[in-house]
């Protein structure tokens, strides 16, 4: 592969202002768009020599056959055209977002005569007001069947306001009562518009000054012994009331914001994205982002903003995010220009707003690990990774059983090793395995350790178990039919072993299978930072297609094997700290308890003194001193 693009521009040609570049192929398809405040300075990025790119970078400038770009007055018409290209041409190696349902929300539509509240999927009704997005349609209904009681607006179809209004006739709803508007004859077309300003001021803000209100209007009621009058104030007081618990204030009431929690690795993210008005939940939204090429957090961010705000017509007054886009000041004016005010975007550091950024992250965490692991629960895509795992290995047959192990320390202490065990794509948690290792130099003589002891558990004999048919136990003497032969667990040979790791964890590897005579058995590694997967005694890796099912069964079992090393290790640094103190005399697990809890580590506990150790319930001064005395000789 030559190191220099044949399209690569003279340096002097590229502008160094603001502008939009696009990449094409030899067909003239748009692959990549991307904005630049110094085009000249980003676009050399791109053209370095191609052994220093990103591997997905790499494998979009490879596939383009000319690169473009326009120069703009100003870096936020850079916002603006980047947004309209990508939403034109929907290219390629740009982002690519799976939020593929759509979100039900509430919609009050203020520009009909008598305004009513629906449940619609449709953003583009003419004059209406929009809350939510909703996760779910019976949420949408429970909320409006709840606010109907206080505020008793429309919510019959056009057709039902028109044929009443011609009639005379109440509409379906109007007769029994859930329906307030004027086809009721109740109230009249001014009343009603007064009643669903109330509804949406209630619904943009949840001010709670309607619930001062009714509230002195129900006492005042009272006072009088309109009890009637009472009670409907009590039942709109009510219905209010369980609005505003259905969503707790998790900011200050005048606080009106959307808050981005994103998750992400090398190939996807998971956005959540609440929705705050008057400090209050209104609505969450999640989508999924499959990466194409090599993005900062930063970038990120910047790209997820444009998604949200680029029809949007509810942008609010601030905007929180785990990191600041390099182009925030564009974005804060672009978005200005959308709202008619000034909009904020800051990332969540303290308090308030970053404990519910913490609770929007820990959901988009979760979001990204059942998109991930959605496709084994399909039968079809495990058979289709399996598959495309076989061709991109060159192995002789399916790996219907992959061993992956992960080594993991502290520092180069406590190192441990974990096995974790794959068959038909699912893993078999059942026949995990964690090893210690006593004394070893390097990840990669930890590595071959680990595998020449697993190893050699291939070659030893049959064993032979005598099973009870009627009870599955296992029997001290021949019970005739009940005899069959096991081999133990740990003794099924794989078709796959994967190492977590680059080339030295593969290398590795591939000794210890020829040291332990099973040549018969696949290798190969999955280093994290590109997602590479190398083979024993290949210079360059092999780089699965992101979308591969391949690539995701390999992410999935690298993942769970480093959970289940960290799992290990932490175990056994509590038991090692647990036996530190348990050595101290007359020192129990009941007091080493109280003393954790007290200090909440060891290395707090050495620094202590002597009295600060007294402190603790059942700690005298004499076993205060010979814990100091220990600690601080270990």
């Amino acid at each position: 592969m030559a190191d220099v693009l044949p399209y690569k521009p003279r340096t002097g040609e590229i502008p160094t202002d603001p502008g939009v570049y696009r990449f094409r192929d030899a067909d003239g398809r748009v692959l990549y768009v991307g904005k630049a405040k110094n085009l000249r300075q980003r676009l050399s990025n791109y053209f370095a020599p191609l052994r220093t790119l990103h591997e997905r970078t790499r494998r979009m400038v490879t596939t383009a056959a000319s690169v473009e770009w326009t120069v703009v007055p100003t870096d936020v018409d850079s916002l603006q055209l980047e947004y309209m290209w990508i939403k034109e041409f929907d290219p390629p190696f740009n982002v690519r977002y799976r939020d593929d349902k759509s979100y039900p929300f509430m919609a009050v539509t203020l520009g009909d005569e008598a305004p009513r509240v629906i449940v619609t999927r449709n953003r583009k009704i003419p004059g209406a007001r929009y809350f939510g997005p909703y996760p779910k349609v019976w949420a949408v209904h429970e909320t409006i069947d709840l606010m109907i009681k206080a505020f008793p607006i429309r919510t019959c179809s056009d057709a039902s306001y028109k044929r009443a209004m011609q009639t005379g006739r109440p509409c379906f709803p109007g007769q029994i009562g859930k329906c307030g508007g004027p086809c009721s004859m109740t109230v009249t077309i001014e009343e009603h518009r007064a009643m669903v300003d109330d509804f949406v001021a209630f619904m943009a803000g949840g001010d709670e000054r309607f619930t001062r209100e009714l509230r002195k209007r129900m006492l005042a009621a009272s006072a009088a012994m309109d009890y009637e009058a009472a009670a409907k104030f009590r039942d709109k007081l009510s219905a209010i009331e369980a609005v505003l618990g259905k969503s707790a204030l998790v900011l200050a009431a005048d606080e009106d914001a959307d808050l981005f929690g994103i998750a992400e690795d090398e190939l996807a993210a998971a956005v959540q994205h609440f929705v705050i008005r008057g400090g209050r939940v209104r609505g969450v939204r999640a989508l999924t982002i499959e990466k194409e090429i090599d993005i900062s957090s930063a970038d990120l961010v910047d790209q997820v903003l444009q998604r949200a705000y680029g029809d949007a017509q509810d942008v609010p007054r601030r905007i929180l995010v785990p990191t600041l886009p390099d182009d925030a000041a564009e974005l804060e004016q672009w978005l200005r220009e959308r709202r008619g005010k000034k909009v904020e975007i800051a990332v969540a550091q303290r308090g308030q707003r970053a404990d519910l950024m913490r609770t929007a992250t820990i959901n988009a965490q979760q979001a990204l690990i059942r998109h991930k692991t959605r496709r084994t629960s399909d039968y079809v895509a495990r058979t289709q990774a399996l598959t495309d795992l076989q061709e991109a290995l060159g192995i002789s047959e399916a790996p219907l059983r992959i061993e992956c192990f992960d080594i993991s320390h502290l520092g180069g202490t406590n190192v441990v090793a974990s096995m974790v065990v794959f068959e038909d794509g699912l893993p078999r948690k059942d026949q995990y395995r964690s090893f210690n290792i006593a004394e070893t130099t390097d990840d990669t003589d930890s590595m071959y350790q680990v595998l020449t002891r697993r190893l050699a558990y291939l070659d030893k004999p049959d064993e032979t178990e005598v099973i009870d048919p009627t009870t599955d136990e296992i029997v001290g003497e021949d019970v005739g039919e009940a005899t069959v032969k096991r081999r133990p667990r740990f003794a099924y040979p794989p078709q796959l072993l994967l190492v977590d790791g680059g080339q030295p964890q593969v290398e590795a590897a591939a000794r210890a299978l020829r040291d332990s005579g099973h040549t018969e058995i696949a290798v190969c590694g999955i280093a994290k930072r590109l997602e590479e997967i190398w083979l024993p005694g290949d210079d360059f890796p092999v780089i699965l297609p992101r979308t591969s099912e391949a690539l995701y069964l390999l992410q999935r079992l690298r993942d769970e094997a480093h959970r289940f090393a960290i799992t290990h290790q932490r175990k056994r640094r509590k038991n090692d700290i647990t036996t530190v103190l348990a050595e101290v005399p007359g020192l129990g697990s009941s007091r080493i308890k109280l003393l954790l809890k007290h200090f909440g580590s060891v290395t707090a506990l050495r620094a202590a003194a002597p009295g600060e150790i007294e402190e603790v319930q059942g700690i005298g001064p004499v076993l205060a001193q010979n814990i100091h005395t220990h600690l601080a000789t270990r």
